[in-house]
């Protein structure tokens, strides 16, 4: 299964950073900050973004966080409105990013959702992009299987790298054919909101017994047995935000918790995923 690794040939994961609402608050951005600093020390050198979050403060609050860091040992992602994912708005798109992260290139660029430029017309300019050296790839995020078919049907379409999804043990809706498709294919799968972005979804999950009770026979927090549960699918690569250098750690060391096939069956019968093609959740 493909894997995504640095230019440097070091490996970015297998978990990485989402930063969606970070760098909106000024009062926060200086924990926020260290936050994510505290993710690359520790291996989560794939830090996520877009033009998007906040209107460019997230990547701004990145470009703060990595000066300092060995820029070839980073694997930095941003993404790119649907409406300037064409020829007449993505080449300044991308400089912007560029500069508001302070760096000269970004290791993967992603259309954020499709929206009405062509796929032929944005498959055409990523790739103009990497072959001027601003990103070195490219992928999409929020793209299901009709629509992945759709791109990689296009003059160049195999060259997407991944797909970025909302993915957690509360909304499997891609296991019943996206992850599969994708898995086939060897293009991974980035996993947003790999804990549930928030409210009584979130707490439902964290809370149920089925999560409670394997977190407390391996010592681990209800977190890292939701984190842990993705790893477990080949392909996939969470990328879990927090404001906080402690939850960032707590993350982190959900990489070295396997779940045994005894616990991954209880959280399947907890949370069984659909057995028919639903939406992609977004949120």
């Amino acid at each position: 299964m493909a894997s995504f690794i640095t230019a440097g040939g070091k490996a970015a994961g297998p978990i990485g950073q989402g930063t969606w609402y970070l760098g909106e608050t000024p009062a926060a951005f200086a924990d926020e900050r260290k936050a994510l600093q505290a993710g690359i020390e520790a291996g989560m050198t794939l830090i996520d973004t877009a033009e998007m979050y906040g209107d460019g403060a997230a990547e701004e609050l990145v470009g703060s966080a990595i000066h300092g860091f060995d820029r070839e040992q980073l694997y930095l992602v941003s993404k790119v409105y649907p409406f300037n994912a064409g020829r007449r708005n993505i080449f300044r798109s991308c400089e912007n990013s560029l500069r508001r992260m302070r760096t000269d290139y970004l290791d993967l660029y992603l259309l954020h959702w499709r929206g009405s430029v062509p796929f032929a017309e944005t498959v055409e300019c990523m790739e103009e992009l990497k072959a001027k050296g601003r990103i070195r790839a490219w992928g999409v995020s929020n793209l299901d299987t009709r629509d992945m078919q759709q791109l990689l049907a296009v003059p160049g379409g195999a060259g997407c790298v991944t797909d970025q999804v909302l993915y957690h043990l509360g909304s499997r809706g891609i296991e019943f054919d996206l992850l599969p498709w994708l898995q086939q294919r060897d293009i991974p799968v980035m996993a947003y909101c790999p804990l549930a972005q928030a409210g009584r979804l979130r707490r439902g999950l964290f809370a149920h017994p089925a999560v409670q009770d394997i977190a407390f026979a391996r010592n681990a927090t209800p977190a890292q047995v939701l984190l842990a549960f993705l790893l477990a699918r080949p392909g996939v690569m969470p990328i879990p935000r927090t404001g906080h250098a402690y939850h960032t750690m707590e993350n982190a060391a959900a990489a070295d918790l396997k779940l045994t096939a005894a616990e991954l069956a209880a959280l399947d019968a907890a949370f069984p995923a659909p057995k028919r093609k639903v939406p992609l959740d977004i949120q």
